[in-house]
């Protein structure tokens, strides 16, 4: 049984976002004070990826553990009502995210998955993570105008 009724648990599940999260805001910042320019859901490529580096034929992924079902995370439960509904839903996500970035790899991107826990509880060390990942790979100059 919800702990709340049905036009609060309503309300509460309008109020979440799915751009301009505050992980996505963090790993942008981070990014941005270290040098790198960027563009946002860029609905040019499959998914509109959260965050694009052209420069670096790079596609970032954040993705909240409950939506996207990080598995094994503690953040990945699932409702106690109309479990087959969310299980379809999730399900469905799951689905859509692995097809979404199969077509950014096919498409020569590079994905990076960066999960709502990392940046949780061991911030500073994803980010740092993230930027080692990023520039495993020099810059391609061939995209830059």
């Amino acid at each position: 049984m919800d702990v709340v009724d049905a036009a609060t648990r309503s309300r509460m599940m309008r109020g979440i976002r799915s751009k301009d999260t505050r992980p996505e805001i963090t790993v942008r910042k981070y990014l941005h004070a270290r040098g790198f320019r960027y563009r946002l859901h860029a609905r040019d490529l499959p998914g509109s990826p959260d965050i694009v580096l052209p420069k670096y034929r790079v596609a970032i992924l954040v993705h909240g553990c409950f939506w996207h079902r990080h598995v094994g995370c503690k953040y990945a439960t699932t409702p106690a009502n109309n479990v087959e509904r969310w299980q379809r839903k999730f399900d469905a996500n799951m689905e859509r995210d692995a097809r979404k970035e199969s077509m950014l790899r096919t498409a020569g991107w590079r994905v990076i998955v960066v999960w709502e826990c990392e940046l949780r509880h061991e911030t500073e060390k994803r980010l740092v993570r993230l930027v080692e990942e990023i520039s495993l790979f020099p810059p391609n100059l061939h995209d830059q105008h």
